[in-house]
């Protein structure tokens, strides 16, 4: 009885792995999420998301039981080979292709690479493109960094009921357009909360609060790699004092490398290949 148990309340879990066939070669793989899954977990299940921007990154984000990652398409095979099960966006940035042709064929190749999704900050113009052809996107509402001179700067949006209102409105013009996920960045928490209740998109925040579908942060503001946190970043890690230690270290090490070898010191005798004195003699009286 309890194995029955224990098998139908595997079936219950949404994240238990679902075998799909890769975009391109059409392999037979395992994903802890599907876009079906991400879409019927809407409003129901808390899921987490980080970027990854090398072997050792995303190594801990699936130690960790992170459930959704993102990384600059131009990664997606690395990061692919050291996450083989886990629900990947592709970042195509907003500079990397400028028609939407090049981007649809820019978005087909990082599937084909092991992508599961593709983000972009384009116009609902070219997710309407791209999704038209069944590349699910992962849209951008909100704070968009390389758009902020057209917000007035770096800052919050959707503060007043127009800037909401407006928000919402482009929320509506983005799910029309076909897009599946929607990173949501610096919102007005109440704002999100109340849009993602009135959108079929998997609304995934970054510092709008908790009434997101998904909770983002970056890797490096999580760890503590920086300085300077923006203010919607929560450190949890303090790996800015290790990075310190590891380059005083460095930085000590190579002083004293410095100064041994101007003076002839650093090639210690078990540091040297040797050679005996008869060969080296015979050696001198050849030359």
């Amino acid at each position: 009885m309890w194995l029955k148990n224990f098998v139908n309340g595997l079936k219950q879990i949404p994240n238990f792995m679902k075998d799909i066939f890769t975009w391109g070669d059409g392999r037979r793989s395992k994903r802890n999420f599907t876009i079906y899954d991400l879409l019927n977990l809407k409003g129901k299940k808390k899921l987490t998301q980080v970027n990854c921007g090398n072997e050792i990154e995303v190594q801990a984000a699936v130690e960790a039981n992170i459930d959704l990652l993102i990384c600059l398409g131009r990664d997606i095979k690395m990061i692919r080979a050291n996450a083989p099960h886990h629900f990947i966006t592709g970042a195509i940035l907003e500079h990397e292709y400028y028609t939407k042709d090049d981007l649809l064929k820019a978005s087909m190749m990082t599937l084909e690479n092991g992508a599961d999704a593709i983000y972009t900050s384009k116009n609902p113009h070219v997710v309407e493109y791209l999704a038209k052809e069944s590349v699910p996107v992962m849209a951008h509402l909100g704070f968009i960094p390389v758009k902020s001179s057209w917000t007035g700067g770096i800052r919050g949006t959707a503060k007043t009921s127009k800037e909401a209102y407006k928000l919402y409105q482009q929320f509506k013009d983005m799910e029309n357009a076909g897009a599946v996920l929607v990173e949501a960045e610096v919102i007005a928490g109440d704002v999100l909360t109340e849009i993602s209740k009135r959108t079929s998109m998997v609304t995934v925040s970054l510092g709008s609060g908790n009434g997101g579908d998904v909770n983002y942060l970056f890797m490096c503001d999580i760890c503590g790699e920086n300085e300077d946190l923006p203010r919607h970043a929560i450190q949890y890690g303090n790996l800015l004092s290790f990075h310190q230690k590891i380059q005083n270290e460095r930085v000590n090490s190579l002083k004293k490398f410095n100064i041994d070898a101007k003076k002839n010191n650093f090639a210690k005798k078990n540091n040297t290949v040797s050679i005996t004195k008869d060969e080296l003699n015979t050696f001198l009286k050849k030359i």
